[in-house]
This record gives C-alpha cells, sequence and structure tokens, in this order.
C-alpha cells in the first residue's frame, strides 16, 4: 500500500469514494494510535501488578489487594484480545477487505467504523448474529 498524507483534519466522508486510499489510511492511522495507546496502558498495568504486594498483615486489606490484582488481569487480557483484533483489521487494511461486511460483502459503513474501527460485520448482519445466538442460547 503506497503512503499517503493525509491533511491534520481530514475525516471520512460519505462524498468519497467508499474505502479510499484516504479513508483506509485514515482508519490504518486510528487502529496503529489505538494499538499503540492500549500497549502503553497494557505495560503500566504490568508494572503496577508487579509492584503490588499481596503480603498485608490485615486480611480485607489482602482480600481488597486480591481482587483490584483479578480486575487489573481481567482488563489486561480484555486488551490483548481487543489488541488482536486491531491487528486483523490492520491486516483486513493491507489486502483489501478492510470495511466490508464478512457475512455480506456489502460495505460496513463509515459512521459504524468510526464508532469501532475493528467491526467485521454490518449492523444488520452483526443484529442477525446476535439474533442467532440468542435464540441458540434460549434453546439450550
Amino acid at each position: 500500500m503506497p503512503i499517503i498524507t493525509l491533511p491534520p483534519d481530514y475525516k471520512p466522508s460519505q462524498k468519497e469514494e467508499y474505502m479510499n486510499e484516504n479513508q483506509l489510511e485514515y482508519f490504518r492511522q486510528k487502529l496503529i494510535k489505538w494499538r499503540d495507546d492500549l500497549v502503553k496502558e497494557s505495560e503500566s498495568t504490568l508494572q503496577d501488578l508487579k509492584h503490588t504486594t499481596l503480603n498485608e498483615p490485615d486480611p480485607n486489606d489482602r482480600a481488597s489487594n486480591e481482587s483490584d490484582q483479578a480486575l487489573e488481569l481481567r482488563t489486561r487480557d480484555r486488551m490483548r484480545k481487543l489488541i488482536k483484533k486491531i491487528n486483523q483489521a490492520l491486516d483486513r487494511i493491507e489486502n483489501g477487505t478492510y470495511g466490508y461486511c464478512e457475512d455480506t460483502g456489502e460495505p460496513i459503513g463509515l459512521a459504524r467504523l468510526e464508532a469501532r474501527p475493528v467491526a467485521t460485520l454490518s449492523i444488520e448482519a452483526q443484529e442477525r448474529h446476535e439474533r442467532k445466538e440468542k435464540t441458540q442460547a434460549d434453546e439450550e
């Protein structure tokens, strides 16, 4: 993919061709920044966990610290999964499938991608997917 310099105030527009080079570069930069921010936050969390002591003499303090650590670990796991999704979205940008629904091949839409840049389904396909999951869960 060629290197593209975007104007500082660039925002994707419905008036442009969908997933043109500028839009792809915009989302690529957005995803990379998001990933970098998550990695920094994750590293900070890891440092905090290393410096937290669980040798509190008071059982309540120890329980509180253990609970805080468990929450931090769950948050870190969510970040790890999100970073994986971001990397997959960056791969889709590279292979030309970014912005298109995995189920239907239809455009996901700029508003949805702006809100959730790692989206792989259009709103309609996502709703169908969620209804199907709910129906299966209700049957179990």
